[in-house]
């Protein structure tokens, strides 16, 4: 399952090994996929964004949105109305970020399913 070329690697010097981690620990931050999922699929405005993004506050969806924009995953467009009007679109590096992590929302997305399963067989049987 693992494929040729991760293990064609061989040998990982320390300093390809702290931006690895340093990637996963990034985008396995609290709300991080979430707000980049939300971006995939049409969020823009900060409420719509907010609206997908069940459960975070404002204040994190802020910091994250702006950590995102620091890291080149989310775009950040001010367009100069009144009010300004602010939308937020994930960049290609996002979008890339996105497709890579797409058999991990797959797996997690079946994962709930057999749970769900899992929990109907288990009352069925109780």
């Amino acid at each position: 399952m693992v494929s040729e070329r991760i293990r064609e690697l061989g040998h990982i010097d320390e300093a390809a090994c702290r931006r690895f981690q340093s990637a996963v620990e990034f985008a396995g931050r609290k709300w991080v996929g979430a707000i980049l999922l939300a971006g995939v699929r049409g969020a823009r405005r900060f409420s719509e964004y907010r609206g997908a993004v069940v459960g975070i506050s404002d204040r994190v969806l802020a910091a994250r949105l702006r950590e995102l924009e620091a890291e080149g995953l989310v775009e950040r467009h001010v367009r100069p109305t009144t009010p300004v009007s602010i939308s937020y679109t994930p960049s290609t590096r996002g979008l890339q970020l996105m497709e890579l992590l797409q058999p991990l929302v797959d797996w997690s997305i079946a994962g709930e399913s057999q749970a769900d399963g899992a929990t109907a067989t288990r009352t069925t049987r109780g």
